[in-house]
């Protein structure tokens, strides 16, 4: 009894902030069946029926379907090549313990001072460069290196917790680096993989302004996150259309969401052990 009085305001915080999630996301999903004058005047009421026709109107009138294919590109490219470039950097920085490996994991870390809107004149000006100016490939080598901090410094972590004896003894069974980078370490990170993973998919997928800007609206190459303010306009601010279109984008979020969530939470309870 003494322990249930002591965890009771724990409790009621717990209950408290899932009512503050579990409220809105109720209204936002019940919005996505209804039309303008049933959200207005019965915001919180169920929906009168759970018909599709938002959906489809959303999908046909911002052609969702070609941003969702354009967004799933970039990001999973990007993705890819942030594990490409993530993965040996972190390895050479967890394994060496000279002034140059701690002075460039300082570097690293700088990158996070750095604000997104303050290197969107200088991109700018590199995707009209390149050529690259108002294509998705631009896009795909932009996003790795605005995730090129927070990947190197978790992956970092995560591998100077695995003994150097495992390395050692590979070592003296005729491993390459590479053979040691692919075998041992990259198996026993896989928690901060997904991690990283998760965090630089939100991101990816998220992204609306370098997007909007880099890529522009065309709708045969824009992304999901351009694509949906066109609803506004379209529609005349249907906002039952509106969330219809969101509630679309955020299916694979959603996927993503369930497939990594494990992983994910695996490393955050080791690093809380190991703390």
């Amino acid at each position: 009894m003494k322990l249930g009085k002591r965890w009771l305001p724990a409790h009621l915080l717990v209950w408290t902030y899932a009512v503050l999630l579990i409220v809105p996301l109720y209204y936002f999903l019940a919005s996505a069946f209804k039309s303008n004058e049933e959200i207005f005047a019965h915001p919180f009421a169920l929906p009168s029926s759970f018909g599709f026709g938002n959906f489809r109107t959303a999908y046909d009138s911002a052609d969702l379907g070609t941003a969702v294919v354009n967004s799933a590109l970039v990001t999973v490219l990007a993705l890819a090549l942030t594990l490409l470039l993530a993965l040996p950097a972190a390895f050479a920085l967890a394994r060496s313990t000279s002034r140059l490996a701690s002075a460039m994991e300082k570097i690293f870390s700088l990158g996070f001072l750095i604000p997104t809107f303050a290197a969107l004149f200088p991109t700018f000006l590199l995707a009209a460069a390149t050529g690259l100016f108002h294509t998705r490939l631009f896009m795909v080598f932009f996003l790795p290196a605005t995730a090129m901090p927070l990947s190197v410094v978790i992956l970092v972590q995560f591998m100077r917790t695995i003994p150097r004896e495992m390395e050692e003894a590979a070592r003296m069974d005729g491993a390459s680096t590479y053979t040691v980078l692919r075998h041992i370490y990259i198996p026993m990170c896989l928690p901060g993989i997904a991690t990283v993973l998760l965090l630089n998919f939100l991101t990816f997928w998220n992204e609306y302004l370098y997007s909007l800007i880099i890529i522009g609206p065309d709708p045969e190459q824009r992304t999901v996150q351009v694509a949906l303010p066109t609803l506004k306009a379209i529609t005349g601010t249907d906002y039952g259309v509106l969330t219809a279109g969101t509630v679309l984008t955020l299916v694979p979020v959603w996927v993503v969401y369930t497939v990594l969530q494990k992983r994910m939470q695996q490393a955050l309870v080791n690093g809380a052990v190991k703390a």
